[in-house]
């Protein structure tokens, strides 16, 4: 019976040390807390007999949330949008926990997700671009922010489509997927290798993830609130924009020499 089954038990089946111990799929904060307060949820899930995938439409769900709350104004929708970032996550860790403990895996399950993540991580760059505008109190034609943060979320789904392509690459070629292993996304070339080294003090590429970028545009937002600095989304797009294109090419890159694309 689910009412029987302790914390301890579902930790032992839904959080092996093949999942903690992912060397890239692993989020942070899954990591320093999600993962430790997951099981209580789950377990209620559990109960209610959820199932996998309908909980991974709440995660979708949640996360779009997480980018229309921006179009709240004032620190309200902001802050709204950190919690949200941050229960998209929890969900996350929930509906792997649930098919781990189910056994219930399958094909839709990882579209789902997938498509959660293009989703929401896209929804909030696009909602942050028409906040710095200030839509809907202005009018999208007069301001060209609306059509960086579009322009960004394209570079998003890009870059998580550079991942996606190697599976897809890998798959027609009669090969198998690439092992959850850093050494395999190493580059080839020595100084591409000591580049990716130094990059990894920097990982500006964290910032496309929902998590790290509701966190980025709170903090913008609160020091822009006690300075009375109006512009101060405006600036982080600035910023984002041209960082985000650097990431994106830095990423072909890395995907290139590396040895992710070798047939196995």
């Amino acid at each position: 019976m689910s009412q029987q089954i302790t914390i301890a038990q579902l930790r032992a089946i839904t959080q092996p040390d093949s999942v903690r111990g992912r060397a890239n799929s692993e989020h942070w904060v899954a990591d320093l807390y999600l993962r430790r307060i997951s099981p209580y949820l789950t377990r209620i899930l559990l109960k209610i007999h959820a199932t996998p995938n309908a909980v991974t439409w709440v995660m979708i769900i949640t996360g779009v949330s997480a980018g229309l709350s921006l179009l709240i104004p004032g620190m309200v929708g902001v802050v709204l949008a950190l919690f949200l970032g941050q229960l998209q996550m929890l969900w996350d860790c929930c509906d792997g926990e649930l098919a781990r403990w189910k056994k219930k895996f399958s094909p839709a399950g990882i579209f789902l997700d997938t498509i959660g993540h293009y989703s929401a991580e896209a929804t909030i760059v696009l909602m942050l671009g028409l906040r710095a505008a200030n839509w809907p109190a202005d009018p999208l034609n007069q301001s060209n922010y609306p059509f960086y943060g579009a322009l960004i979320a394209i570079i998003v789904i890009l870059n998580k489509v550079l991942n996606d392509a190697v599976h897809v690459a890998k798959f027609f070629t009669g090969g198998t997927r690439n092992k959850d292993d850093r050494e395999i996304g190493q580059p080839k070339n020595s100084l591409l290798s000591k580049v990716r080294s130094i990059a990894r003090f920097f990982p500006l590429h964290r910032i496309f993830h929902s998590v790290e970028m509701t966190i980025v545009i709170s903090l913008v937002s609160a020091i822009g609130h006690l300075t009375n600095q109006e512009n101060s989304l405006q600036l982080l797009i600035n910023w984002i924009l041209p960082i985000s294109l650097f990431i994106l090419i830095g990423h072909l890159i890395a995907i290139l020499s590396s040895r992710k694309l070798i047939a196995s």
